[in-house]
C-alpha cells in the first residue's frame, strides 16, 4: 500500500507539473508535438516505460519452463535555470518481478532521486549544494547458499537500507550534456528500519538471519550510521548518440576521509534505442563496489524491449548531439 501510494504522489505531481507547462515542443526522439507557451524558467521531461515477457510450454520436448516477466521504468527530470542560478531535480525508478514455476522474484528495484542547487561563479563553473537519495521499493531476497531448510533469505527492504548524502562543491559543466561535481564536504547517513535483512554467513558459506549482526555499515541495536566526514565525486553524462539512440551515465566515488582503504564506487548506465514512437529497447547496467554491503563486486544488468511514454518541454535543438542547452533525462 505504502508502494501504492508513492507511485501515486509521484504521478500526480508530475501530472501538475506538465500542466501548468505552457511554451515548448515536446518531443519523442524525433517525433514532435506542439504544446501551449511556458513563461517560467522550468523545463521538464518524463519518461516511462513497462516491458513484458511470457513464455508457455505445453508437451515440448525440447523442455522448458512458463515464465512471466513484468518490469517498469520511470526517469523524470525538473530543470530550473535562471540568470547564473540553477536547480536539477531527477528520479529514476525501477521495479520489475519475474514468475516462474508458480514462484515470483524481484528482477528489478531502484528508487533514486538527486537535487542540485547550483550558483555559477565562471562559464564553465559551479558551486553547488545537492542531496542524493537511494532505497529500495520492495523486499529482497536471495535465493542461493541456504540451508536445506530455507527456500529464500530476506536481504533488504524498503528503506533497509536508505541512503542520504549531502554535498557542497564546486563543479565543472563545460557543455550541457557532461558534468563533474567534487564535494570535499559529503556527509552520509544510512538508514536500517528492517533488522531482518540482518544475515551472518556460515563456516559452510550458507547464509541464515541474524540480527545481532552489521547490516550496510549499521552495526546491531541501531537504526542509522552517519558518515559525517567525508568526500564526493560525481560525472555526468547525458547524451542523446543518435536521433533514436540515447545515453544516460552517471559515475559516483564516495569515501570517508578516515577509511581511504574503503572507497565506494557505483556506476548507473542506461541506453535506450528507439524502436518505434512508442518502442523501445533499453539496456540498464548498475555496477557498485562498497564494502560495507559485500566484499565483491555488485551488479544488475537488465535488457528488455517494451512500451515507451516521453513527455518534455525541453527546448527543441537543431543538433542534439551539440545541444546548448540542457537535454532531458538523467542528470
Amino acid at each position: 500500500m505504502k508502494n501504492i501510494l508513492l507511485t501515486f504522489i509521484c504521478w500526480m505531481s508530475l501530472s501538475y507539473g506538465f500542466g501548468q507547462d505552457s511554451l515548448r515542443a515536446t518531443t519523442n526522439f524525433k517525433d514532435t508535438v506542439v504544446v501551449k507557451p511556458d513563461t517560467s524558467y522550468w523545463q521538464k521531461s518524463f519518461s516511462g516505460g513497462i516491458n513484458f515477457n511470457q513464455a508457455s510450454f505445453s508437451n515440448w520436448s525440447g523442455g522448458g519452463v512458463n515464465s512471466i516477466a513484468l518490469g517498469a521504468v520511470v526517469a523524470a527530470r525538473a530543470f530550473y535555470e535562471k540568470g547564473k542560478v540553477s536547480w536539477d531535480n531527477t528520479a529514476d525508478l525501477q521495479l520489475g518481478y519475474v514468475t516462474q514455476l508458480g514462484n515470483t522474484r524481484k528482477a528489478a528495484d531502484q528508487i533514486m532521486i538527486i537535487s542540485v542547487l547550483g550558483q555559477k561563479i565562471a562559464p564553465r563553473w559551479d558551486l553547488f549544494l545537492s542531496g542524493t537519495f537511494n532505497t529500495f521499493f520492495a523486499p529482497g531476497f536471495r535465493y542461493d547458499k541456504l540451508p536445506a531448510d530455507q527456500t529464500r533469505l530476506k536481504v533488504s527492504n524498503f528503506f533497509a537500507p536508505a541512503q542520504f548524502t549531502f554535498a557542497a562543491g564546486i563543479a565543472y559543466r563545460p557543455n550541457d550534456w557532461f558534468s563533474l561535481r567534487m564535494s570535499p564536504i559529503a556527509p552520509r547517513f544510512t538508514f536500517l528500519s528492517d533488522d531482518g535483512v540482518r544475515v551472518r554467513e556460515l563456516a559452510d558459506g550458507t547464509f541464515v538471519p541474524d540480527r545481532t549482526q552489521v547490516a550496510y555499515g549499521v552495526q546491531p541495536g541501531k537504526s542509522s550510521r552517519t558518515e559525517w566526514l567525508a568526500f564526493q565525486l560525481q560525472t555526468v553524462l547525458n547524451r542523446n548518440l543518435t536521433e533514436n539512440i540515447s545515453l544516460n551515465a552517471r559515475y559516483q566515488l564516495f569515501t570517508e576521509y578516515a577509511r581511504l582503504n574503503n572507497i565506494n564506487h557505483r556506476l548507473d548506465l542506461l541506453l535506450t534505442a528507439k524502436i518505434s514512437r512508442y518502442l523501445s529497447t533499453n539496456f540498464g547496467l548498475i555496477a557498485l563496489y562498497n564494502k560495507d554491503f559485500s566484499s565483491e563486486l555488485q551488479i544488475q544488468q537488465t535488457l528488455a524491449i517494451g512500451l515507451v511514454y516521453n513527455i518534455s518541454s525541453f527546448r527543441v535543438k537543431k543538433d542534439t548531439q551539440k545541444a546548448e542547452t540542457p537535454l532531458p533525462g538523467r542528470f
